[in-house]
Parts: structure tokens; sequence; C-alpha cells
């Protein structure tokens, strides 16, 4: 049976479930799941990452990463970490950047939070050559502690899966996936819920929570504030509190009904970085303004970088060109797309000094 077929069977047998179990199940089940069986990444993919766009990220990212290192004094072991690596690309174009610093090569122990099968496999392709050899984690829970943690994560949130409530003229609901009267999925409000937001939220407007975001936040914060270090997140998504029904699944690099094909899309949502970075806080780190990521990566020099590349290479200097719009324009993904930082409180992270 399918995934769409067994999700129907079962919810007519036990009942709705939340739009957060309902993205769980199509990301992630054994059988089925998009991440489980069939992640696809890249220009032949469902969807392209900025790694995929251009060497430029991952290079900069690598640079932070050293420079993250440099202003917590150099340790002499600590803990490099990507969370959600894709298909190994960041990591790949981080190292080769971070060989300018020997320290950091030499005291890193690199660890990758991956539950993908097909991922790991792919990242461990890509990393053949490296100057590290990586071990891999289910999440950070399973990678040591005991010496500080420099962690990139480069679109994770958007995929840990959210609820979502609708105010009604009743009070709130949780928005549900159950079957319409035909026997097809469908969306549908289930009883009374408690408020999810002591916000003012119109009639019929969708407000999305993530504990499993928050749960994150959280678990960075307790580790950065026992260990120290810092940890880099980009993603899409919001840098305030907001309404809003974000829920959308690509496949082909088009939009398509987050019901038509559960298991055969990527679904996500937008990260929740407010509510990611309060629980981070709560836990005893430190925590940066968010930044878009035309901006930070503007801070981090990548027009230089930019210039630099097609210096070299003349015959690709239109090329590097619309790369370098596509990762910093505002109406492209400079805006959309978010950098926050979790960090010790003696630490100021890099791209972050004067927010």
């Amino acid at each position: 049976m399918s995934l769409r077929d067994r999700l129907i069977a079962e919810i007519s047998a036990t009942g709705p479930i939340s739009v957060a179990d309902y993205m769980l199940r199509c990301l992630h089940d054994p059988r089925n799941g998009y991440y489980a069986t069939r992640p696809a990444l890249g220009a032949g993919g469902d969807f392209i990452t900025a790694p995929l766009i251009s060497q430029m990220f991952g290079e900069l990212i690598g640079l932070w990463c050293a420079e993250v290192w440099s202003r917590l004094g150099e340790p002499a072991q600590f803990r490099l970490v990507e969370a959600g690596p894709g298909d190994g690309t960041l990591m790949s174009d981080l190292l080769r950047a971070a060989r300018l610093a020997p320290g950091f090569i030499a005291g890193a122990d690199l660890w990758l939070v991956e539950t993908s099968r097909p991922l790991r496999a792919l990242q461990a392709e890509k990393l053949a050559g490296a100057p590290l050899t990586p071990r891999w984690a289910d999440d950070l829970d399973q990678v040591p502690g005991g010496a500080p943690l420099i962690l990139a994560s480069n679109e994770l949130l958007d995929c840990l899966p959210a609820r979502q409530f609708v105010r009604t003229g009743q009070g709130w609901a949780e928005r549900l996936v159950a079957l319409d009267d035909d026997g097809a999925l469908a969306f549908r409000l289930g009883p009374p819920a408690p408020a999810p937001t002591a916000a003012e939220i119109p009639l019929g407007v969708v407000f999305e929570t993530s504990p499993v975001q928050q749960a994150f936040g959280s678990s960075l914060g307790e580790r950065i504030a026992r260990d120290g270090g810092a940890a880099l997140l980009i993603d899409y998504g919001r840098d305030a509190p907001g309404p809003g029904d974000t829920l959308q699944a690509l496949k082909d690099h088009q939009k398509v009904d987050p019901l038509a094909c559960p298991g055969e899309a990527d679904l996500t949502v937008h990260a929740d970085f407010p509510a990611a970075l309060a629980a981070a806080r709560q836990a005893g780190a430190s925590t940066a303004p968010i930044l878009g990521q035309g901006k930070f990566l503007a801070r981090l020099g990548i027009e230089q970088r930019a210039a630099a590349l097609a210096a070299a290479r003349p015959d690709r200097a239109e090329v590097i060109d619309r790369q370098l719009a596509r990762l910093v324009e505002p109406d492209q993904m400079g805006t959309l797309f978010k950098a926050a930082c979790v960090h010790s409180q003696n630490l100021v992270p890099p791209g972050f000094e004067e927010a």
C-alpha cells in the first residue's frame, strides 16, 4: 500500500491526525517517507538549497566556523556539527575553506546529524576525500558533550513539524488531516482547543506552533550553555511572531497540494526563529538578532568572494553574478531566508556584531 492509502485507512479507523503528525509521516515514514526513501535535492530533484547554488555559500560558512573557533580561544578539541547536512555539499565546501586555519581542522571532531539513510550515503560519498571523517547521529543529543560546539544548519528548522490552529467564532480549534465525504485526505477543524497564542488573531486565520522547533532550540541552548560554542541557523521563515498557513509541498521544483502525494514531495513550514531562539535563551544560552540571509552573507564578504572567483574564471563571471544575486537579492533568497545564532554568553559571533 502507498503511504496515502495507509494514511486513509488509519484515519478511517482511528480518526484525524494533526498537521505535525502528518508532516512527520510524510517525511520520515520508514516505508514511504520522503527523506527515508527518496530525497531528491538539486536541479534534477524537487528543490535546491543555497549550498547547491554556489560554493560561495559553504565557503563563507566555513570561514564563519573558523572565526568562531578563534574567538572561542582556539580550543584544542571541539565538536564540529552540521544538522541536516543535505547531500554533504555544505560540509565539503566548509571544510575546504576552513583549511585556512590548520588548528581548526586538527581540533575538529566532525558529526553529521542526519536521520535519512539515503542522505547519509550521499554525504559519505561527498566527504570521502575530505580532511575529516564524519560520524553520524540521529539527533543532537547523540553527539558527545564535554567540548565546545560549533554547529551549522541550513534548511533544517523548516522540516521540523508544526501544529496548526484556527480561531473560530467559538474559540480555537486545531486544524487536522481528516477525510472528506469521498474518503480523500482533507483538512478539517477538530474540537475546541486551548489558545496557542495570546496575540489577537483574526477569525479564520491559521496560527502555527512547532514544539519540535522549540525543543531543538532548547537542546542547542542547553548544550552551548554547558559546553560553550555557537550554532548558526539559516532557513526561510519568520523573524517576528505572526499568523499564517506556511505549510507547503515541493515536487519537481513546483508547489503541489500538501495532501496530494504523501511521501512523494518535500513538506515544509516556515522556521519560527523567535520561538526557537527564545527556547535557547531559556535554556541558558545567548542569541543574536535575526538577520536576512543577504545582509548576513554581505557581512561575511560574499561580494568580495564573488569578485575573486569571477577574476579567476572570467568565462564564468555571468554565472557567478547570477549565483550571487540568487543568494542575496531581496526578491530572491536575501530577505525570505534568515540567519540566526545561538551562542555562549561571552562570545560575539561573526557577522552579528552590530546587528
